[in-house]
Order: C-alpha cells, then sequence, then structure tokens
C-alpha cells in the first residue's frame, strides 16, 4: 500500500488556501531550499517535497482528485486488502495509476529533478533620495542591495531632469533567476530630501523671496538663489508680499523642463535707527495710504 503524502502539510498550508497562496508559498519555500542557494542541511529533499506538492496542488484538477483519493487512502493508511479482494484491488489500482500519473513527469527526471528546475528572478524596487540639486545635474548613488543571502553593490546613474515619484528601470539588475532563469528588472522611485529654500511640484519649483520695504516698493534687479546657482531678477515697483514672478524654464530641466516660481515676502528690519524712524514718519505724512481701506475700517 503506498504511503499517504499531506502536501498540503509540506508547504504549511490548510486545504483552505488559495490557488494564490499555493504559488506564493511554493516561490517562497523553492528559493529557501534550491540547493543552488541554500544553506539548509537537508535541502536537497526538501526542495523534492516541496516541488512534488506543488505538482500536484498548483492544477485544480490534480489537486481535487488529490483531494478525494488522497481522504481514501490515509483513510486505509493500515488497511492491506486480501489478494483476493477484488474491490480493494481495484481502488489500489486506480489510486496507484492516478499517482503514476500525476508523477510521470518528475518519475523521468529521476531524482535530479530538482536540480533542472528553473524560474525567473523577481523584480524588486527601492527608494532613492537625491537632493533637488542632483535633479538639475545628475548625480550617482551606491545602492546596497541584498537578495536572499547575497549582498551586492551597485552603482546607479540618476539622470537629470528625474521628478519625485518618477520611476526608473534597470533591466536585469533585480532578483537573480534560479537554475538559470532569467533576473527580474530593479526599479528605483526616486524622493526629494526636504529642502529649506525649495518646494517641488512636479517638474517646477517654488521659492519664498525676502524683499525689503524699499526693494518692494522701489523695485530693481535682486540676485534670487535657484538649484542651478543664483540669478538675476527684475522686482516690478510696488509689489506687495503674496506676488508671484516666473522664470520660466528655469524648473526642473526635461525635454519641457519646469518653471521655477518666485512669491515675494516684504521683511521688516529687525531694528529701525532713528534716522529710519524718521524717514518712514515722513513717508506716512507724504503717502496718504490705508491699506485697510477695502475692510471698511
Amino acid at each position: 500500500m503506498m504511503e499517504y503524502k499531506d502536501y498540503y502539510q509540506v508547504l504549511g498550508l490548510t486545504k483552505e488556501a488559495t490557488q494564490d497562496d499555493i504559488k506564493r508559498v511554493y516561490r517562497k519555500l523553492a528559493r529557501k531550499y534550491h540547493p543552488d542557494i541554500s544553506k539548509e542541511d537537508n535541502a536537497e529533499e526538501q526542495f523534492k517535497q516541496v516541488g512534488e506538492a506543488y505538482e500536484v496542488l498548483k492544477d485544480p484538477e490534480k489537486r481535487a482528485a488529490y483531494d478525494q483519493l488522497g481522504v481514501d487512502l490515509q483513510a486505509q493508511r493500515d488497511f492491506r486488502p486480501p489478494p483476493s479482494g477484488a474491490a480493494g484491488a481495484a481502488h489500489s489500482a486506480d489510486f496507484d495509476d492516478f499517482l503514476a500519473n500525476l508523477f510521470a513527469q518528475r518519475g523521468r527526471a529521476g531524482a535530479g529533478a530538482g536540480r533542472v528546475y528553473q524560474e525567473n528572478g523577481e523584480d524588486s524596487h527601492f527608494k532613492v533620495s537625491i537632493d533637488l540639486e542632483d535633479a538639475y545635474r545628475g548625480a550617482t548613488r551606491s545602492l546596497n542591495l541584498r537578495s536572499f543571502q547575497q549582498e551586492r553593490t551597485l552603482n546607479v546613474k540618476i539622470p537629470k531632469g528625474v521628478k519625485q515619484g518618477q520611476h526608473i528601470r534597470l533591466q536585469g539588475q533585480g532578483n537573480p533567476g534560479i537554475g538559470g532563469g532569467t533576473a527580474g528588472d530593479l526599479y528605483l522611485e526616486i524622493a526629494f530630501n526636504p529642502h529649506p529654500l525649495y518646494r517641488v511640484e512636479e517638474l517646477d519649483v517654488y521659492l519664498e523671496l525676502p524683499l525689503a520695504p524699499w526693494e518692494a516698493a522701489l523695485g530693481g534687479s535682486v540676485k534670487v538663489p535657484t538649484p542651478d546657482g543664483a540669478v538675476d531678477m527684475k522686482i516690478p515697483p510696488n509689489s506687495s508680499s503674496g506676488r508671484k514672478l516666473r522664470l520660466k524654464g528655469r524648473g526642473i530641466p526635461a525635454q519641457s523642463p519646469g518653471n521655477f516660481y518666485v512669491t515675494l515676502k516684504v521683511v521688516m528690519p529687525d531694528t529701525l535707527s532713528d534716522k529710519a524712524k524718521a524717514l518712514y514718519s515722513e513717508l506716512a505724512q507724504e503717502q496718504a495710504f490705508n491699506p485697510r481701506a477695502g475692510m471698511g475700517v
């Protein structure tokens, strides 16, 4: 009588497991016990058992037959029908035929079947944080990647013009395949480090620019910092806080580059000299201006 094998137990699952559960667990265990990479003492035998279980349970029809005939076989595990028992002999023959067909492919492959197992590597994902300035000029990052028991260092070139949230695909740099399978791809998600000056939306960059009261009143040219270096910007006379100015094409460089937006903010000096106070008093007398006139006060 053939010994019953609980393939669900081999995979650490119950009979309620879905086909997705079976596939997910099998992939995990196949990688864990694959003789080419596993350090487990009984890796090859475990790998063969896992592969045998998956061969049956991955196919809904084979699984259904195994569930039915397996229960019958388990119920009579210690029962050997007498040689003349036609019904018992017929049942045993049926199940032996079932198993023979079920494992025909594995039987032909022989004991070394596990070593010819092949699986493509999975894609891997990695988040890379860069400075905004790197998006303007490009950069190189050194990544420490770990796959199974192996570690490796990969130098990655970050092209200029990348934007936050963009994914860069590196073909064949993901998890390695097994048994000669193709390696997966590595996807890098770009994130920007927080910046003390700038705010970024897609390819556009925003800056709040402080102005002295006289700069806002008189206008003129002022130096404006950008991630690509300082530029001269013309401030229109009588500019108020909140006014937005644009430097076209000065955002993150790309085929269609973003813009650089400056929001003006009038800032008072921390202290005023007596002469400055006198000048402000003279201005108040000279200029009839009530900024709250529209508020009814």
